[in-house]
């Protein structure tokens, strides 16, 4: 049998793991899994805000076209952001950071495969899709921060991800 030296591999003394491997620490797990929720709550909390400004106050025509503007921006700008957070922490090492992202991926996707059938039929009543919006900033917003308080409270630990020659 041959030993690492003999192989060519140093091995690196005081540890564990093999040299080919790479210590994952588990705050930048933790992190990596809260990147979604965040960015849910960045899509929905403006909706929450504007909406109830919107459908309570006697906006001139200007305001409100910003404020409805101020409320569908992010979750646009979320959706294209997101596909790529999605692909970079679902596949992480840590199998935990690939649970809450897809968790958190299922809400936002599924808010957004809500508002647009039910959408086509509001046309241009204005009123209807900042209820909607509203509505689904009700839904998502809570859940993510909830989602962020158990990823906190949560043990993580460090991961060893063996890298493939």
């Amino acid at each position: 049998m041959e030993s690492n030296a003999e192989a060519g591999q140093a091995e690196t003394p005081g540890t564990d793991t093999p040299p080919e491997s790479e210590i994952i620490r588990a705050d930048s797990a933790r992190m990596i899994a809260r990147l979604f929720n965040f960015g849910n709550i960045f899509a929905f909390t403006p909706g929450l805000v504007v909406a109830p400004m919107i459908l309570a106050g006697q906006l001139q025509r200007t305001e409100m076209i910003m404020y409805f503007i101020a409320m569908i921006v992010p979750p646009i700008l979320w959706f294209g952001i997101s596909i790529i957070i999605y692909i970079i922490a679902r596949h992480h090492p840590n199998p935990r950071v690939g649970h809450y992202t897809q968790w958190a991926a299922y809400r936002f996707y599924g808010a957004l495969g809500v508002v647009i059938p039910v959408g086509t039929f509001f046309g241009t009543n204005w009123n209807l899709w900042i209820i909607t919006g509203g509505l689904v900033g009700l839904l998502v917003v809570p859940w993510s921060i909830y989602d962020l308080i158990r990823i906190q409270r949560e043990s993580w630990q460090d991961t060893v991800f063996e890298e493939e020659q």
